[in-house]
């Protein structure tokens, strides 16, 4: 396929409904609301300034002692668990994490709950209710999005069940390759990552083998081309200067070798976890990753939008340093993290 150009072209699969993004504590949006509680003010689907109190089984937890806040899981235990006079404002919570996404383009909302709890009934009911909460109140289709195959089935049932399109399966691998079969029961487009049957992969090598058995294995069963979403497994430079070649060269690959129908997606943020001007470096991975051949991503479309990315100047130094550390010719990010330092990373 031609490589994308206009930012309305760019599947957006928004990442916001998701029980494990934080917010950290000095963030400007954790106040002290009107009534004296700690809380996060946002901006409802009306417009206007709301306060989300963080519960006192939130600061409970480690997260929260290390300076971070499960904002949505935050929101859903106290929608579903607390039916005190914060559970309006909790469900306007998740409706406006949902609606400002919406707003920015975003073609499937991704939702997952694995930290609501850690019983597995609890998160199925979880799964349950934020399905019946989101699917009749989104314009678009929902990506149910699990680490447990039973979450996902119970997701994809409640969705398909209130709305005519189907629901994104999110996600199928060679380590749980039943899942496709729920992707063939429901209709579903599905994203299928680059993870072996037995841990991830190491190299580009090891993301277009996996990747390449898990679409034979998709197209096998009638899954259509043009609803398979592959996502090559994104992991932090910080971690291995490697990762990012890796990852580019992957999608590379995958255009190369299954055309211009197939959909090539991943988290592209996590690229920079751990790093300074994590902006920069997420925007230059966007544009590297779109020039490579990618068409989706699973993001942020308010924190990351695919405009702002597709604008960046290749030329400026800025992106230099960025595409260095991505490529790996930055060996251990010092050049970057020198630079950063020196305030010359800095975006207008």
């Amino acid at each position: 396929m031609p490589q994308i150009t206009d930012p309305a072209d760019f599947i957006i699969v928004g990442e916001n409904v998701h029980t494990t993004r934080i917010i950290r504590t000095k963030d400007p949006r954790i106040v002290d609301g009107p009534d004296g509680r700690q809380s996060i003010e946002f901006i409802d689907d009306q417009g206007a300034t709301r306060f989300l109190p963080i519960s006192e089984k939130e600061k409970e937890t480690m997260e929260y002692s290390e300076g971070r806040v499960k904002h949505m899981r935050t929101a859903v235990r106290i929608a579903m668990e607390e039916r005190s006079d914060d559970t309006e404002v909790a469900l306007d919570y998740i409706k406006a994490a949902a609606h400002h996404q919406l707003e920015q383009g975003a073609s499937f909302l991704d939702v997952n709950v694995d930290e609501v709890s850690l019983k597995l009934p609890e998160q199925i009911e979880a799964m349950k209710w934020l399905v019946g909460l989101l699917a009749p109140y989104s314009s678009v289709p929902l990506s149910i999005d699990s680490s447990n195959g039973e979450i996902i089935d119970a997701g994809l049932e409640a969705a398909a069940a209130l709305n005519d399109t189907p629901p994104m399966l999110n996600s199928a691998s060679l380590e749980r390759i039943d899942a496709l079969d729920a992707a063939v029961h429901y209709g579903s487009p599905v994203i299928v990552t680059a993870a072996g049957a037995e841990g991830m992969p190491q190299n580009t090598e090891e993301r277009l083998g996996f990747a390449t058995q898990m679409v034979e294995n998709a197209l096998a069963k009638g899954i259509e081309m043009n609803k398979l979403y592959v996502d090559p497994l994104v992991f932090p430079i910080s971690v291995d200067g490697e990762f990012g070649k890796h990852c580019i060269d992957a999608i590379a690959g995958i255009r190369e070798r299954f055309g211009p129908d197939i959909h090539i997606t991943g988290g592209f943020s996590n690229v920079s976890f751990g790093l300074p001007e994590r902006r920069l470096i997420n925007d230059a991975f966007f544009v590297m990753a779109v020039e490579a051949g990618a068409d989706s991503g699973i993001i942020d479309p308010i924190m990351n939008p695919p405009a702002r990315s597709l604008s960046i100047d290749r030329n400026s130094t800025q992106f230099q340093f960025a595409h260095d550390v991505l490529t790996g010719a930055d060996r251990h990010c010092k050049k970057y993290l020198k630079a950063a330092r020196a305030g010359e990373l800095e975006l207008a």
